[in-house]
């Protein structure tokens, strides 16, 4: 039997909304636990990763906020990642805003390069989150990780010291649809694969994910999907606090989960930015636990009938 660990990362200093503190809760009321055990998984929840407090650091952006959280954060659930990808088939780890994955790639990509297979990612998100320290206009740091990860310009002596960086050819970008010029001009540069909303308008999501799936196998690689709710359209996931029309539909969300499944190479999950505050009678958690479900095996004919 596999075993499946979860993780809470309730980080809500990364963005500029509050409530993702409450994703974890929400996602664990939702029924994410026993939905997994459903599918033949041994689960175990491990809580919530509490950081410690970390020293006052400034930086000369002054647009950045709660950079000593975030570095907390990013320290604590780096080795919370790397100790549950040790232990587990399947880490996930609860969100909380995407900052979280300034810690978990990093944590899993580390424990990927300690047994000698190559880290990919898939970042599903409707925004690239490339933003170094420098860049940032916002100031909210949950768009930084994919910079920081795949080891660009701007981070050093401020984010903990990465131990591996992710090669940025082994990143996929799906739905993007929100993107800064800074941003663009740093996608241009590092060679991130990025399907835009317009990409799959015209092409749809199989094809490109397809390929993506066989570079990885090919490689022997293991592979992190990054989950953002504002990846989905906002008319179906209602709560998160970045929502941009035009996101991913109903059956093109469960269609790439699926096709995850039917890969077997998902090896960890982010689900980030929940936030129940912005929620309706929790429809958004409990489309998220549904899609999880469909990464994890539920097939279409198994699907039970919601009331929402």
């Amino acid at each position: 039997m596999l075993n499946c660990t979860l993780i809470g990362a309730p980080v809500d200093c990364g963005a500029s909304q509050l409530g993702c503190v409450m994703g974890p809760d929400a996602f664990r009321t939702a029924g994410l636990k026993e939905t997994i055990e459903t599918l033949g998984y041994a689960v175990q929840d491990s809580g919530n990763v509490t950081p410690k407090p970390f020293e006052d650091t400034q930086h000369p952006n002054g647009a950045i906020h709660h950079l000593s959280d975030i570095i907390s954060w990013a320290t604590a659930l780096e080795e919370a990642a790397f100790q549950a990808a040790k232990c587990s088939d399947l880490p996930i780890f609860l969100g909380g805003d995407h900052a979280l994955s300034i810690g978990t790639v990093p944590g899993v990509a580390r424990h990927a390069a300690e047994i000698g297979r190559e880290q990919f990612v898939l970042w599903l998100d409707a925004h690239p989150d490339i933003h170094s320290l420098n860049t940032t206009t916002s100031g909210n740091l949950h768009g930084t990780p994919v910079a920081y990860f795949t080891g660009q310009d701007g981070f050093e002596g401020v984010y903990p010291p990465l131990q591996h960086s992710i090669d940025p050819a082994n990143v996929c970008m799906m739905g993007i649809r929100s993107v800064d010029p800074a941003e663009n001009r740093h996608l241009m540069q590092c060679g991130i694969e990025v399907h835009d909303m317009r990409a799959i308008d015209e092409r749809g999501v199989a094809d490109p994910l397809r390929r993506f799936l066989q570079k990885v196998k090919d490689a022997n690689g293991v592979l992190h999907v990054s989950f953002d709710v504002d990846f989905l359209e906002p008319n179906i996931a209602p709560a998160v606090g970045t929502t941009v029309p035009g996101g991913a539909t109903f059956r093109e969300a469960h269609l790439i989960m699926e096709m995850l499944c039917d890969s077997e190479l998902v090896t960890s999950l982010d689900l980030v930015e929940l936030n129940p505050f912005l929620d309706e009678r929790g429809r958004t958690a409990k489309l998220m636990v549904d899609l999880c479900a469909s990464l994890l095996g539920r097939k279409v004919l198994d699907r039970p009938t919601r009331s929402y």
